[in-house]
């Protein structure tokens, strides 16, 4: 029996979708790592029951925040993005949190939409110093919770010869996995997803998919991406992964969303390239329940999807759209950026205004 929803919701479930492609799919994928964040942070005294918590989110980051913090009897506040919903906002209400949504910045989206609600985070952590902050996009205390994710795959399919799929996104979800799943054997190759436009990975340069970017990507440096832990890169944009999503439910019943959409068309390529390899397990973060009006119209007709292949490239300059692939080979990555990057195994220092 579990002892709370957001316990259930912490554990995905392992599907078998045939050819030696498999899914973890998660209901709401970021519980696994906030729950487990909250509790180090309870366990260590670094907060206290009452505290208020705060950080930026998209929508799913702060959905979990909430429903943790409900559990574990702290208040929360989050700064919204443009892409948070009413059934986020309902839920946020519900679960006692607070937020403030952002208003749109125009045609940049979500890059300067992420950029204004850090900022607004600076903001109340000067106006209300007991209040702390989670710091999804920097601190690796995120990273926890994969470690029972990743050992419940290794019970189930061994590790080596796996390739894991999924998108970069703050890099507590592959790189956290590739660390723990690494622990069992070093043969786990990780693919990550990428949005074109991200700063992440090289790809700020192209022209902003500024739907998907909020899940898989970012517009903003991350510090808590582990970019050694990457064999390959695949950057994907909105109609492949949308793509993707489709012929997912129509040939598995997976309903789920965009990130998952992008990992399915990855899995398949490599299964294509590779027929006689190891286990592919791509994550499926969330249902798709968000994206059914861009995704999955009711109206809309029932084609076919079209057969997309990636374009490999050996040189970031080379990158182009729809879909690029480069093998990254494990290297660190230069962001040439001021943001103060801690090396990943290390906390960030928290609440520094």
């Amino acid at each position: 029996m579990y002892r709370s929803f957001a316990e259930k919701l912490a554990e995905p479930d392992l599907i078998d979708l045939g050819n030696g492609i498999h899914v973890l799919r998660f209901e709401v994928m970021k519980v696994t790592s906030v729950r487990a964040a909250v509790r180090d942070l309870l366990d260590r005294e670094v907060v206290r029951p009452g505290q208020t918590v705060v950080d930026s989110s998209s929508g799913i980051y702060g959905h979990a925040l909430a429903l943790v913090c409900r559990e574990f009897g702290l208040k929360c506040h989050i700064f919204a993005s443009v892409a948070v919903d009413a059934a986020i906002r309902t839920q946020l209400k519900y679960l006692g949190a607070t937020y403030t949504q952002v208003p749109s910045s125009g045609d940049d989206g979500l890059q300067h939409d992420q950029e204004t609600r850090v900022r607004l985070v600076h903001t109340y952590l000067k106006e209300n110093p007991d209040a702390y902050w989670m710091q999804q996009y920097h601190d690796d205390v995120h990273y926890i919770g994969y470690e029972s994710v990743a050992n419940t795959l290794v019970k189930e399919l061994g590790s080596a010869g796996v390739t894991l799929v999924g998108g970069v996104g703050t890099g507590a979800s592959t790189s956290a996995m590739s660390r723990y799943l690494r622990a069992s054997s070093n043969d786990v190759r990780v693919a990550g997803i990428q949005p074109f436009g991200s700063r992440s990975f090289g790809s700020e340069a192209i022209p902003l998919d500024g739907f998907i970017i909020a899940g898989i990507g970012s517009g903003i440096r991350f510090a808590n991406i582990d970019y050694t832990a990457y064999d390959d890169i695949h950057w994907i944009n909105f109609d492949v992964s949308a793509a993707g999503c489709r012929h997912l439910l129509s040939t598995t019943g997976v309903f789920a969303g965009l990130s998952a959409g992008a990992g399915w068309q990855v899995a398949r390529h490599i299964r294509r390239q590779e027929p006689d390899g190891g286990p592919v397990v791509f994550l499926a973060a969330d249902p798709g329940h968000r994206y059914v009006d861009r995704v999955f119209p009711p109206d809309g007709p029932l084609v076919q999807d079209p057969e997309y292949r990636p374009r490999t490239i050996s040189d970031l300059s080379r990158m182009t759209g729809p879909w690029s692939t480069m093998h990254w080979a494990r290297r660190p990555y230069d962001v040439r950026d001021d943001l103060p990057v801690v090396p990943v195994g290390q906390s960030s220092p928290r609440n520094a205004a």
